[in-house]
């Protein structure tokens, strides 16, 4: 089970932390990472990590602005968001793959999202 928290309000060019906690099972042998998606659009890649090394991907409209990390001792990811842009408003997921890639269908597991609203 993938928990998300840390959404919000915020104003364009703030701030916010997402953190997602897994539970049940350990997710240290998984690929994690972060999808969104806004209303009336398809759910998008945001973010990912890998599971050994830490290697991240992010996606081109988010790149230097967020940026990813783990904790596998605390079996916990983070999506630290700065600058943020009205565009960026969406349900963020927390999603979980053995194979983690940029397409959604490569999600094992997904979090039930947490609403990030950005006011412009």
């Amino acid at each position: 089970q993938l928990a998300e928290s840390g959404g919000g309000l915020v104003q364009a060019g703030g701030s916010l932390r997402l953190s997602c906690a897994a539970s049940g099972r350990t997710f240290s042998s998984y690929g994690m990472g972060w999808f969104r998606q806004a209303p009336g659009k398809e759910r998008e890649f945001v973010a990912g990590i890998s599971y050994i090394v830490g290697l991240t991907n992010i996606a081109d409209s988010v790149k230097g602005r967020f940026t990813i990390s783990r904790d596998n001792a605390k079996n916990t990811v983070y999506l630290q968001m700065n600058s943020l842009k009205a565009e960026d408003t969406a349900v963020y997921y927390c999603a979980a793959g053995r194979r983690l890639s940029t397409a959604p269908d490569s999600v094992d597991y997904w979090g039930q999202g947490t609403q990030v609203t950005v006011s412009s």
